[in-house]
C-alpha cells in the first residue's frame, strides 16, 4: 500500500464549525490532498451512515442509536451544535471518487450485524472508483471479507484492551483475544491499525518483526508523533493538526 496520510473522521475542526465525519470535514481533507478515515453504520432501512458511535448522544446531543434510524431521519440530527447533519456513505464516496484520493473505511458492527453491514458496505463501495481499504475492530468483518471479497485490502483495528479499561462491554477474555489479535491467524489481515500509544504491545511488535502485515497508527495528534510513526514505516491516521 502506498504511503499516505489520512485525516481521522475527515479534517474536522469544531472551532471552525466543521464537525467530525461531516461533508465539510471531508471536503477540507480533499482540498489539502489528504485521504480520510471514516466510520460506517448500517441503518434500519439498509442505508449506510457515516458516524462514529452507535450512541447518538455525544455528537448530536440526542438520545438513541444510529442503527435505529433511516436515511430520511439523518437530516434531523445536527452534528456538534452546527447545521451539518449525518451524511450517508454514498455522499462521501462521491467526493473522493472525483478527487481520486484514498479512504480508510471502518466498519462499525452492532448486535451481531457484522455480515450484513460488511456486505452492504462492499456493495456501496463497488459503485465508486475511489481507492480504499477496509478495517474493523470486529474480526468477523475481516473473515467475511476474506471469504467473500479477498481482493479487498482488509485491516484489523486493535489496541491494548488490557491497559485501556475505558473500553466497555468486553470480558477479560475478549480483551485478551483482541489485544493479542488471535484471530489474525484465520482472518489474514493485510494491515493492522493499532493505537499509537500502545505500540509497545508485544502482539504488535510480533507483527512488525514478522512483517506479516502493514501497520497503520491511530490517532496521531502531533507532528512529532507523525514523524515517529512514519520513521517506523507506519501509515498515519491523524487528527487535531494539519501535517
Amino acid at each position: 500500500m502506498k504511503q499516505f496520510r489520512y485525516a481521522h473522521r475527515g479534517l474536522h475542526d469544531l472551532s471552525q464549525g466543521i464537525p467530525e465525519n461531516s461533508l465539510p470535514a471531508f471536503r477540507r481533507a480533499i482540498a489539502r490532498g489528504f485521504g480520510a478515515e471514516l466510520d460506517v453504520h448500517l441503518l434500519a432501512d439498509g442505508s449506510l451512515a457515516v458516524f462514529h458511535d452507535s450512541d447518538l448522544k455525544r455528537v448530536t446531543g440526542r438520545e438513541g442509536v444510529i442503527e435505529d434510524l433511516t436515511a430520511a431521519q439523518l437530516k434531523d440530527y445536527k452534528l456538534g451544535g452546527t447545521e451539518e447533519t449525518i451524511p450517508q456513505l454514498f455522499e462521501v464516496l462521491e467526493l473522493f471518487d472525483r478527487a481520486k484520493l484514498p479512504l480508510v473505511v471502518e466498519i462499525k458492527t452492532y448486535k451481531g450485524n457484522h455480515a450484513a453491514v460488511t456486505e452492504r458496505t462492499v456493495e456501496e463501495m463497488d459503485k465508486f472508483l475511489a481507492p480504499y481499504v477496509m478495517e474493523s475492530f470486529d474480526p468477523r468483518c475481516l473473515m467475511w471479507l476474506r471469504h467473500n471479497r479477498p481482493e479487498i485490502i482488509r485491516g484489523q483495528l486493535a489496541q491494548n484492551f488490557m491497559k485501556n479499561s475505558e473500553v466497555a462491554g468486553l470480558s477479560r477474555a475478549q480483551r485478551r483475544i483482541l489485544t493479542h489479535m488471535d484471530f489474525n491467524r484465520v482472518t489474514k489481515p493485510n494491515f493492522v491499525a493499532f493505537r499509537f500509544e500502545d505500540r509497545d504491545t508485544p502482539s504488535l511488535k510480533l507483527v512488525k518483526r514478522l512483517r506479516s502485515a502493514v501497520v497503520f497508527y491511530w490517532t496521531i495528534r502531533s507532528r512529532e508523533d507523525m514523524e515517529t510513526a512514519e520513521a517506523e514505516g507506519a501509515q498515519v491516521i491523524f487528527e487535531g493538526f494539519i501535517p
